[in-house]
């Protein structure tokens, strides 16, 4: 079963919750197991492009079933495969800081990606939203 709405909403607000102890401004993206847009949350002072950003790295991490940080070494590792990858996905594959796979159990119910910190800021602000989703 995918993440429910409510939790996207959630997760979002955990996460802009530790962007503000943080002083970020962010935005946060939570998409389907699929990479389907579910919700999206910009923090009013966000970077202009920070919901694409999100919205692509939360995709990217759920259609390839690694986190951002896996991922981002896989790009290093295999710069050519990369450079197809987004072509056969038919969207943006992209690998940062921030974007973490939200799971239950054995399952993969979809991803969320923060961006508009620093890659730092980024990561916290998604385990956050993680924690505040299960907890």
């Amino acid at each position: 079963m995918p993440v429910t709405l409510d939790e996207a909403h959630e997760l979002i607000r955990s996460a802009h919750r530790r962007a503000d102890e943080l002083g970020a401004r962010v935005t946060v993206a939570v998409v389907d197991e699929g990479g389907h847009l579910q919700a999206l949350g910009r923090m009013d002072g966000a970077p202009p492009l920070s919901a694409e950003i999100a919205t692509h790295k939360a995709a990217s991490v759920a259609l390839v079933r690694r986190d951002g940080a896996e991922l981002r070494r896989m790009q290093e590792a295999w710069p050519a495969f990369f450079t197809q990858l987004d072509r056969a996905a038919g969207r943006p594959i992209l690998a940062g800081a921030g974007s973490m796979l939200i799971r239950r159990a054995d399952s993969v119910l979809g991803a969320v990606a923060v961006s508009g910190g620093l890659p730092q800021h980024d990561d916290d602000c998604a385990e956050a939203g993680l924690a505040g989703l299960s907890g």
